[in-house]
């Protein structure tokens, strides 16, 4: 049995908690029926004795395996992590979904994605990351009633994504601690008004007004104000030819969409400008979680 799910990059700027893609830069899952538990871990965190625990994973592909089946069978799992953990590519998304994926195909069970989708929802309350994992593309989506509402649009194969990934982890649950409990009303009009032009130039494939329509006034300054030097790589990036340039979730990863023929461009100069930080190009997504048995 084979899981794979993809990378994401969540608010893109002003849609905080609402808008997402999905990154072709995937973590796989391989399972087998084994007489005890056990599991192996490759590439990111692997050197981490708290992630080849995969206890996230775990937890939650018991709990959906049992209720599926009634059954505390047990497996080996072989982990195949490329998504960098803790840089707002979400990595604990991809883990959400890729359990309750797994939980299915091992119990021989079929799915649908939006039941993945609103079973995910139960583990992560924020539709932006949960909902491109499961889905690929772009995606804009809400939370009514405990259930996610969302439309998905395709990427074309001629965009790209440059990342920066810095070596510093931002937690996500300490950066909202630095958000204010209330907002002007400017602030929320400014990054409302932007949230929904980007939605129509993405649905529209209309690529020339995203510098306009990525900024934001509700959470993207103050999370960059922890990594200062995150200006500076937003500015290189949209000086060298990025369509937009934003903190991918809430950080230290700095996304950066841009036509295919300009990435090379882009990425070195990043490099340069940057020696300390990985930097890397990549295809969009528009799979999302995918599975065999």
């Amino acid at each position: 049995m084979f899981i794979s799910v993809p990378a994401t990059s969540a608010n893109l700027g002003p849609g905080f908690d609402s808008l997402g893609l999905a990154i072709d830069l995937r973590n796989e899952i391989i399972i087998h029926p084994s007489k005890s538990l056990f599991s192996v871990t490759k590439g990111e965190g692997s050197d981490n004795a708290r992630i080849r625990k995969n206890t996230l994973f775990m937890s939650i592909f018991n709990e959906v395996y049992l209720k599926l089946t009634g059954q505390n069978d047990t497996f080996r799992f072989e982990f195949l992590n490329r998504i960098p953990i803790s840089r707002g590519l979400g990595s604990s998304s991809a883990v959400i979904v890729a359990s309750i994926t797994a939980a299915y195909v091992a119990a021989g069970k079929s799915y649908n994605k939006r039941e993945i989708l609103n079973l995910a929802l139960k583990y992560e309350p924020h539709p932006d990351n949960i909902t491109p994992a499961v889905m690929g593309g772009f995606n804009v989506a809400c939370v009514d009633d405990g259930k996610v509402y969302s439309k998905k649009r395709r990427v074309p194969d001629y965009l790209r994504a440059v990342v920066v990934i810095p070596e510093t982890a931002i937690s996500t649950a300490h950066s909202r601690t630095i958000l204010p409990d209330v907002y002007k009303k400017d602030e929320a009009v400014y990054s409302l008004s932007r949230s929904s032009l980007m939605t129509a130039l993405f649905m529209s494939e209309s690529w020339d007004l995203l510098r306009v329509a990525s900024k934001d006034k509700l959470h993207q300054v103050r999370r960059m104000k922890q990594m200062p030097e995150l200006f500076d790589v937003q500015k290189t990036a949209l000086n060298n030819g990025a369509l937009m340039s934003t903190l991918s979730g809430s950080g230290s990863t700095f996304f950066s969409l841009c036509y295919k023929t300009d990435s090379a461009k882009i990425q070195s100069a990043l490099e340069e400008k940057f020696p300390n930080f990985r930097v890397m190009t990549r295809m969009l997504d528009n799979f999302g979680v995918i599975s065999k048995s």
